[in-house]
């Protein structure tokens, strides 16, 4: 299993927030429709999959860089099947909770699917289904932090918010070969 490279957010008041000398996007072409990968300070902070045929920089240039080329060839060889797992520096923004559950999707491997709870009983809040379900709701890294591997407790197909929504985490879930039902079902 590898190690994820975490790079840290930036400081509070930092002036990070506003887009500096350092970021930028690419675009590609999915089987899941198209995918824009951004890039700040050295790191992958978002990924967005088109929805309603929108991306969130159409009509703008790419602004490209060494890693934003490789997480584009990263993410065009995991469609292509021959990458089941990713090796890029990854910033998470977001409240350190988020980023805790981000931090235990990001160790689900390919083929492999874990749930709401057990994401929950990882980080130390087994109660916390809901909020996890929030936190992965959240997550500015689809594919690359695989929330789509997230099921419901019985092996359910749950929401996605990601580009088509379910279909899209249908796909992915076929892509990998992971066996799942087709929405949630009910616990005896």
């Amino acid at each position: 299993m590898r190690t994820l490279a975490l790079v840290p957010p930036p400081p509070p008041g930092s002036g990070a927030d506003v887009a500096p000398e350092g970021s930028g996007f690419v675009r590609l072409d999915s089987p899941v429709g198209r995918i824009e990968i951004h890039s700040r300070g050295f790191a992958v902070e978002r990924v967005a999959v088109e929805s309603e045929g929108r991306l969130p920089h159409d009509g703008l240039d790419e602004r490209p860089d060494a890693l934003l080329v490789a997480a584009r060839t990263q993410v065009r060889d995991y469609f292509l099947g021959v990458r089941r797992w990713f090796d890029l520096p990854l910033r998470l923004t977001g409240s350190s909770f988020q980023r805790s559950v981000w931090s235990a999707l990001a160790t689900v491997e390919w083929g492999r699917t874990t749930t709401y709870g057990r994401l929950g009983e990882t980080i130390g809040s087994p109660q916390a289904g809901r909020a996890v379900g929030g936190a992965v709701r959240a997550n500015p890294l689809p594919i690359l932090v695989p929330c789509h591997r997230v099921l419901g407790r019985t092996g359910g197909l749950t929401g996605y918010t990601v580009g088509a929504g379910v279909e899209t985490k249908r796909w992915l879930l076929q892509h990998e070969g992971i066996v799942h039902r087709e929405g949630p079902v009910a616990v005896p």
